[in-house]
C-alpha cells in the first residue's frame, strides 16, 4: 500500500486549520488567520516525527506537546485559565471531529492500520471522507445557535489614540458599566494597565466613581475614536484599571451606551 506523504501533510494541515478556526469561533477569541494558518503549519510539519518508533508514552507527551505549541501560537498566552479553556475546547472539539470521520469511515467501509486505509466496500477516498466530516462539522459549529453564554458579549475593538497610534483588544460588553465622567458626560470604557504601557498619552484626567464596595478617582486617558465591528464611537474615555478583570482572555470593558452610539 502507497502512502503520499503530500496527500497526509495536507490533510492534516486542512484537519489542524478547521479545529483551530473552529476553536477560534467558539471562544470568541479573535485571532487573525495568519496565525491559525502558522498554527496548522507547526502542526503539519510536527507529523514528521511519528514515522520514527516510539512507544505509546512517549507518543502521548509529544502530541500533548504539539497541542500547547500550536495553541500559543494560535492565542497565545494571558494567563492560565485562558489557556486552559483553549486547551479543553482544542480537545473537545477534536474528538467530534474524529468521531465524525470515524463514522463515514465505518460507512463508506474503511479500516485502517496507522496512517494506512483499506478500502472494502465503496471506491472513495479517505481525503474526500475527511473533507465532508469537516464541512459537515464546521456547518454545525456555523449554525450553532443554542450556544449562549458570555462568549455573545465579547468583542475585537480597535482603540485608536492618533491615527499613527492604536491597539486591538478583546472587550466584553457589560450591562452594567455605567461610568460616565460627570463634566464631560463622556462613557468611560476600562482596559488594563498592561495593554497601554507603552502608549504616550498626554496628561491624564480624574474621574471621580462610585461602586458597591469602593469610590475614589479613576485615571483616564483621551483618546480619538473606538471600533467596534466597523463602527466606530468617540465620545469616551479610556479609564485605566489596576486590576485584572478576571475574565477568559479580557483586555477591556465597554458599556451598553458605547454599543448603542456606534456610527
Amino acid at each position: 500500500m502507497k502512502i503520499y506523504l503530500d496527500v497526509v501533510i495536507i490533510i492534516n494541515f486542512i484537519f489542524d486549520l478547521i479545529l483551530l478556526m473552529s476553536v477560534n469561533y467558539i471562544l470568541r477569541r479573535n485571532t487573525s488567520l495568519k496565525r491559525l494558518l502558522l498554527s496548522s503549519l507547526i502542526g503539519s510539519i510536527t507529523l514528521f516525527i511519528m514515522f520514527i518508533k516510539l512507544n505509546i508514552i512517549l507518543i502521548m507527551i509529544y502530541k500533548v506537546i504539539v497541542a500547547i505549541i500550536m495553541l500559543l501560537a494560535a492565542f497565545g498566552y494571558k494567563d492560565f485559565n485562558y489557556f486552559k479553556k483553549n486547551i479543553t475546547y482544542f480537545y473537545l472539539v477534536s474528538m467530534l471531529m474524529g468521531g465524525g470521520i470515524y463514522f463515514l469511515n465505518s460507512q463508506f467501509s474503511y479500516t485502517n492500520n496507522g496512517l494506512v486505509f483499506t478500502n472494502n466496500g465503496l471506491q472513495v477516498s479517505y481525503s474526500i471522507i475527511l473533507i465532508i466530516s469537516l464541512i459537515i462539522y464546521f456547518k454545525y459549529i456555523v449554525s450553532f445557535k443554542g450556544f449562549k453564554n458570555n462568549y455573545s458579549n465579547y468583542y475585537k475593538c480597535k482603540i485608536y489614540f492618533n491615527e499613527d497610534c492604536f491597539i486591538v483588544v478583546n472587550a466584553f460588553l457589560d450591562t452594567g458599566n455605567k461610568l460616565v465622567d460627570p463634566y464631560t458626560l463622556k462613557s468611560i470604557i476600562l482596559i488594563d494597565r498592561n495593554k497601554i504601557k507603552d502608549i504616550k498619552v498626554d496628561k491624564p484626567i480624574y474621574v471621580p466613581y462610585n461602586s458597591l464596595n469602593n469610590h475614589g478617582l479613576l485615571e483616564c486617558i483621551k483618546a480619538l475614536r473606538l471600533e467596534i465591528d466597523g463602527k466606530t464611537y468617540n465620545k469616551f474615555l479610556v479609564g485605566i484599571s489596576k486590576q485584572n478583570f478576571f475574565m477568559d482572555g479580557i483586555d477591556c470593558i465597554i458599556n451598553s451606551k458605547i454599543m448603542e452610539g456606534l456610527k
